[in-house]
């Protein structure tokens, strides 16, 4: 882990910590599959998966939003060179989740946002190759080695975004 990346780190940890970071109902695995669709319309109809609901940090929904979400590839994707972290889907997510949330976070929850898509990616990475090394017995598979794919998809995405953290500060400046 980078420097960088364990400062942000120490300084998310201290914030909760001094409670200058408040909890909230979070979902924890906001992911776009754990959403139900109209199939006619497709529009958004409620959230599914709700087992995982408990009290969290604003930035660690986003975070597991953008995780999922601001990537052109499958979680499970072999060939790295196909993972890419998308500025564009990052900058359209977070427009939306501001216009529509915005106004109920603190500054300092808004400022933690690109922290909580690095944090979360870099986390799930860490679970899906704990995950291999132990057998495979948390995360489902469907093929062998498919955890291990899993962990290197978000290592790769954890790098993007540390490549493109200047900008991911500067979209949030933009919509907050």
């Amino acid at each position: 882990m980078s420097a960088p990346a364990k400062r942000i780190i120490m300084l998310w940890w201290t914030c909760w910590r001094r409670a200058k970071l408040p909890l909230r109902v979070t979902h924890n695995d906001t992911k776009l599959n754990n959403i139900l669709f109209d199939k006619t319309t497709g529009e958004g109809l409620c959230v599914i998966d709700l087992d995982t609901v408990m009290p969290g940090l604003a930035a660690n929904d986003f975070g597991d939003s953008i995780r999922f979400g601001a990537n052109h590839c499958a979680e499970d994707e072999a060939d790295l060179s196909k993972v890419n972290f998308s500025m564009e889907l990052f900058e359209i997510y977070t427009k939306g989740f501001l216009q529509a949330a915005g106004e109920a976070f603190t500054p300092l929850e808004k400022q933690t946002l690109p922290w909580g898509a690095k944090l979360m990616t870099m986390e799930c990475g860490m679970r899906f190759l704990a995950d291999y090394l132990e057998g495979d017995h948390y995360f489902h598979i469907n093929y062998e080695h498919q955890n291990l794919n899993r962990a290197r998809t978000q290592f790769k995405l954890t790098a993007d975004m540390e490549e493109n953290w200047d900008a991911m500060q500067k979209i949030i400046e933009k919509y907050c």
